[in-house]
């Protein structure tokens, strides 16, 4: 007789005057993405994230993009970042690290995160153009932030070099994707929560 494990599952609406945002995501998924923000380029990544996390991932979104797609950027990464948090539970049994390193083309990112209860993100990236097509590339860092703060963990993005603004920030989302999928799996060895503290 196989056991029936319980999947890992948490759903959220984010209500502000700036956007409207409805996230489902299962953390034991194949990685089937239904992505739509109003911002293609930002819909193409998201669905990158689901794919290499193998989370399953549901995410509709409207905001005042006649000001700019900054606040439903962000708030997205609010929004996913507070369902991870949830979908999580308490920790027991995750691998709680995770560490990726993700080449497309000639740009590298090396994407390391802690499940650690603590929001914080290092980001050291180049330089890069302004825009990709009408997306503005400072929305990645805005959208990890915010996804940093409400997840809790501790994210560091590293691109040591890459020029084209397209392949760095592809690269740091399936970079982020699979350190995320390393850290959220879950370890057979590990019985209780990864710390010597009880709690994550």
């Amino acid at each position: 007789m196989v056991m029936k494990v319980k999947k890992r599952k948490a759903r959220l609406r984010r209500e502000t005057r700036e956007s409207s945002v409805s996230v489902k995501l299962c953390l034991d998924g194949k990685g089937r993405a239904e992505i739509s923000t109003g911002v293609g380029f930002f819909d193409h990544m998201l669905a990158l994230l689901a794919r290499h996390a193998l989370y399953d991932l549901l995410v509709e979104a409207k905001g005042d993009r006649q000001v700019d797609d900054h606040h439903t950027v962000e708030d997205v990464g609010i929004s996913l970042g507070q369902a991870l948090r949830k979908a999580l539970g308490e920790k027991k049994g995750i691998r709680r690290f995770g560490a990726a390193a993700v080449p497309m083309d000639a740009a590298l990112a090396q994407v390391v995160v802690d499940i650690s209860g603590r929001g914080l993100l290092v980001y050291n990236v180049p330089p890069l153009p302004e825009k990709v097509g009408s997306f503005d590339t400072s929305l990645v860092r805005a959208f990890l932030q915010g996804f940093t703060s409400h997840a809790e963990v501790t994210l560091h993005v590293n691109v040591p070099y890459g020029d084209d603004g397209h392949h760095v920030a592809e690269a740091i989302f399936k970079g982020v994707a699979r350190a995320l999928r390393q850290a959220t799996e879950i370890d057979p060895r590990e019985k209780g929560v990864p710390s010597t503290k009880g709690v994550l």
